[in-house]
C-alpha cells in the first residue's frame, strides 16, 4: 500500500518556503546562487549546535551552555595550537573540552538529578568564566594556519564549513534512525520511566547526548575561531536562544519524546533566511530581533495549526 504523505508535518518547511518567496519579492539578490550558498554558510556553527540541542530536546531535557561551551571551546583550541605549534592537538583539545564539559552538565542530570535547566545553567555561567580566565578576557589571534581552512575554504566550490555541516547532519541522521542508541534516545524523552523498565540505561542516554551537545559546540567553536581567524571568550553569546528557536521551529517537543532532525535544519534555515534577508533590506537591527520573533510566533502557531 502506497504511504500518504502528512502534510500537517511539513508547516514549518512551508513557513521556509512562504518566507524565502517573500524575501526573493522585496530583493533581487536574496535568490542570487552566491546569496544562497552564503545563507547556508552563516547558519552551518548554528546548524551544528542546533543538532546536539535536538538529541538533548528529544531526551527531555534543554542545554543553556551551548553559547558558553561554543567560546570555551574556540579559546582552548587555539590557545593549544599556540602552545604546541600544532594544528591538530588544537583541534583535538578545542573538541575534548567542549565534549568534556558537556559530559559533566550531562553527569549532573542523569546521577544527580539536577534539573537540565539549573545544571546548563551553571555551565553557561563556569563556562563562560573559564573562557575568560584562560584569555585573560582578550582575543587569541590565529592567522597563517592550514587549520583557517575549515573555516574560509572550500572544496569544489563548496565552502567547508557547509560540507562540515552536512558530514555532522549524516552521522547525526544515522544515530537516530539507523542505531539502537537513537531509539533509546526517543525512548528516554516519551516515557523514562518505562524506557528503564525496559531495560534502556537511561542514565548513559542522558550522560551521552549532553556529551554529544557538548561535542557539537566544540566542532562549532572551532569553526568559528577560523572563520575569525581569533578566538574571542565573548563569542557565542545568544547562540542558545537560536539553536532552541530553530529547535522549536522545526517541531520538536520540548516535553521529549518527539522531533526530526530535518525539522530542525529547516528552522535553522528559516532564522537565518530572516538574518540575511533584513540585512539586504537595510532593516535597522533594532527591528530584525522584533521582526524575527514576531515570525517565529506565527510560523510555529502556523505548524500548531496544521498539526490540529
Amino acid at each position: 500500500m502506497e504511504k500518504r504523505i502528512n502534510w500537517k508535518d511539513y508547516g514549518s518547511l512551508f513557513g521556509l518556503v512562504g518566507i524565502g518567496l517573500a524575501m526573493g519579492l522585496l530583493s533581487d539578490r536574496f535568490l542570487s546562487l552566491g546569496n544562497l550558498v552564503n545563507i547556508a554558510r552563516q547558519v552551518s556553527i548554528n546548524a551544528i549546535i542546533a543538532m546536539g540541542m535536538t538529541l538533548v530536546v528529544i531526551t527531555g531535557g534543554i542545554d543553556l551552555s551551548v553559547g558558553s561551551l561554543v567560546a570555551l571551546s574556540g579559546c582552548a583550541g587555539i590557545l593549544s595550537m599556540a602552545a604546541t605549534g600544532s594544528d591538530g592537538l588544537g583541534l583535538a583539545a578545542g573538541l575534548a573540552v567542549g565534549s568534556g564539559a558537556g559530559l559533566v552538565t550531562g553527569l549532573f542530570v542523569a546521577y544527580c538529578g539536577i534539573p537540565p535547566f539549573i545544571a546548563t545553567l551553571a555551565m553557561l555561567t563556569v563556562a563562560r568564566g573559564g573562557a575568560l580566565v584562560m584569555t585573560a578576557g582578550q582575543p587569541i589571534v590565529r592567522f597563517d594556519s592550514p587549520y583557517r581552512w575549515i573555516g574560509e575554504g572550500n572544496l569544489l566550490g563548496v565552502p567547508a564549513p557547509i560540507l562540515i555541516m552536512a558530514l555532522v547532519l549524516g552521522l547525526t541522521y544515522f544515530l537516530l534512525r539507523r542505531t539502537p542508541l537513537g531509539s533509546y534516545i526517543y525512548a528516554t524523552g516519551g516515557n523514562e520511566e518505562a524506557a528503564r523498565l525496559s531495560g534502556i540505561k537511561v542514565a548513559r542516554v542522558k550522560s551521552f547526548v549532553y556529551l554529544l551537545s557538548g561535542l557539537y559546540c566544540g566542532i562549532g567553536g572551532m569553526v568559528l575561531a577560523a572563520r575569525l581567524g581569533s578566538a574571542q571568550p565573548n563569542t557565542g553569546e545568544g547562540f542558545e536562544l537560536d539553536a532552541i528557536a530553530a529547535v522549536v521551529l522545526g517541531g520538536t517537543s520540548l516535553m521529549g519524546g518527539k522531533g526530526k532532525l530535518w525539522g530542525t535544519m529547516v528552522g535553522v534555515f528559516i532564522i537565518g533566511v530572516l538574518n540575511n534577508g533584513f540585512n539586504l533590506l537595510n532593516v535597522s537591527p533594532f527591528f530584525q530581533l522584533i521582526a524575527k520573533g514576531c515570525v517565529i510566533i506565527l510560523a510555529v502557531l502556523l505548524d500548531q495549526a496544521l498539526k490540529r
